[in-house]
């Protein structure tokens, strides 16, 4: 009983390998698509706000004013486009996208500091990009704040009077991600959303396929179950998947230097149960649309737009409102981006992301059965 079904899978399996292997279209969305997406995200997605296009209107034209803009273009985070003598050109350079920010000094602006009085600079930012707008802020306010401490103990020594020591220190320490590389959580999270779009296309083809072309009349008279028809359907495509999950490995590694700090076992194993799940996915569409093209557009907007936005991949879910919260609770690659960080940046193990692996294996569990189950043998 045991052989003769491993038997009727394993035929089932080769026939839809050698489809694969016989439609070079197929092979290529299964391996190049997933390595090209890999490529294209990993370098163009990044958080990371460096070298911010910066014009200088220095009105003063003093030591003070050109140390001060000296600290901007020390640091790496801002790159002096031009200066200008007025408004009209920093509103000019803002509109046109050469700079996101100005920085004004005005007159007497060394005078006031050498005095002790209060001097103000003025920075125009785009705010266009919040994000990056605020990120800006921040990175001028510590070259400010520096820049202020800085004077004030060189003028407090010039007049012989000891500087203060501050009562409070902070010493800032980073975990896991310490060079705070937005590459770097941004890779391990890609893998998750790139395999479900990609698991969940490739068997969304199959049964529709076999609707379309007039064949599964003929899968149908045969001594194949229902379920064991599924299953080979899915072993092919597993392979693939777990060759894909091995190549990006391999370029997150040595393309993209993101560190890999947990069990490379442990990865697999979770891969390998999210893979079931996500295949099973694309079957489940296959068997209820029966069209290869309403089967691949379901797919799309079923894995791609709520792994993307609602895993945790790229906005935090903590940040989101309290509705959809309680809805990334159904995406299975929210769990799988959590156990993919927790391995590679964190390097834990089942013993801090058991619930995560649970819930997991709970939902690969429940499409294989719910795919067996909703396929029958009939022609309606």
């Amino acid at each position: 009983m045991i052989a003769s079904s491993a038997r009727r899978v394993y035929a089932v399996a080769r026939k839809e390998l050698l489809h694969i292997i016989r439609d070079p279209r197929s092979l290529t969305m299964a391996i190049a698509i997933p390595m090209l997406l890999l490529v294209l995200f990993g370098y163009a997605l990044t958080l990371d706000v460096d070298n911010v296009p910066l014009v200088v209107w220095d009105q003063d034209e003093s030591h003070l004013s050109r140390e001060l803009v000296s600290r901007f273009l020390g640091s790496r985070y801002f790159s002096l486009k031009s200066h200008v003598w007025d408004y009209a050109q920093i509103e000019r350079a803002i509109d046109r996208g050469d700079a996101l920010a100005g920085l004004v000094i005005p007159t007497g602006f060394a005078g006031r500091m050498d005095s002790g009085r209060q001097a103000s600079v003025q920075l125009l930012v785009d705010g266009s990009d919040s994000t990056t707008a605020t990120i800006a802020l921040g990175y001028s306010q510590v070259v400010t704040r520096t820049f202020r401490e800085d004077i004030t103990v060189r003028r407090m020594q010039r007049g012989g009077v000891q500087p203060p020591t501050a009562p409070l220190h902070m010493a800032p320490r980073v975990w896991f991600n310490a060079d705070m590389e937005s590459r770097n959580y941004i890779i391990p999270g890609l893998i998750a959303v790139i395999m479900m779009v990609i698991a969940a296309l490739l068997t969304s083809l199959t049964v529709a396929r076999e609707w379309e072309r007039g064949t599964m009349e003929q899968l149908i008279s045969t001594p194949v179950r229902g379920w064991e028809l599924i299953f080979g359907k899915l072993v092919p495509y597993f392979g693939i998947g777990m060759l894909d999950v091995s190549l990006a490995v391999i370029m997150g590694e040595v393309l993209f230097k993101v560190p890999l700090r947990g069990s490379v076992g442990l990865l697999f194993a979770m891969a390998a149960v999210f893979l079931a799940g996500a295949l099973s996915l694309g079957i489940m569409i296959s068997i209820l649309t029966k069209s290869q093209l309403l089967a691949s557009q379901l797919a799309m907007v079923l894995t791609f737009l709520p792994s993307f936005l609602l895993s945790g991949f790229m906005y935090a879910i903590s940040n989101m409102p309290r509705p959809l919260q309680l809805i990334t609770h159904l995406i299975p690659a929210r769990y799988f981006v959590s156990l993919l960080k927790g391995i590679y940046l964190k390097g834990v193990g089942l013993e801090i992301l058991a619930l995560e692996a649970g819930l997991l294996t709970v939902f690969a569990l429940a499409l294989v059965l719910a795919a067996a189950v909703k396929f029958k043998k009939k022609l309606v």
